[in-house]
């Protein structure tokens, strides 16, 4: 599998940002478990033998009808109600997946936070300054982009905040 050729990683390259670009084999099942739950970061942290809480997913989500992408570990979930307060708004829920697709030009599992179609305002949770480098997708499935926070946070233009729980 090739790392050439998406958005993400070409734009970690053209901005000078010290990062790593990780492959792996998506399984047959990728993106489900056993309960037919989304499980793509979940698959990717074990392929790559990472714990979870270094791995991001970028969900999309609608706050007060204008799209915003919150990236948060993939063994959490999003909080909608400290999504909306860190961009000011009042209701957030989840983006259908039709609509994340087309705003970010990625497909679901393979949405990055970098380099999407549209400028989306970015949201990232602040367990991510813990770490020193992050794994975030590559804009494709199978490809993971490893960063420090801070360099994710400056090329997404992110405001980071709090906006994870615990399942």
């Amino acid at each position: 599998m090739t790392a050439a050729g998406t958005r993400a990683i070409d734009l970690g390259r053209r901005s000078g940002v010290e990062h790593q670009v990780h492959a792996y084999e998506p399984s047959a099942r990728h993106g489900r478990d056993r309960d037919a739950r989304p499980s793509y970061g979940r698959e990717a942290a074990a392929a790559l033998g990472i714990d979870p809480g270094r791995l991001f997913k970028t969900l999309v989500a609608s706050v007060d009808e204008r799209l915003v992408l919150a990236v948060i570990p993939v063994d959490r979930e999003l909080d909608p109600k400290a999504l909306a307060d860190a961009v000011e708004g009042r209701r957030a829920e989840l983006a259908d997946p039709a609509v994340a697709e087309r705003a970010t030009g990625y497909v679901v599992g393979g949405i990055s936070p970098i380099g999407t179609r549209r400028a989306l305002p970015v949201v990232l949770d602040a367990s991510a300054t813990a770490r020193p480098t992050v794994f975030v997708s590559a804009g494709r499935r199978g490809l993971q982009l490893e960063l420090a926070p801070a360099d994710l946070a400056r090329l997404t233009g992110a405001i980071v905040a709090s906006v994870a729980r615990d399942h």
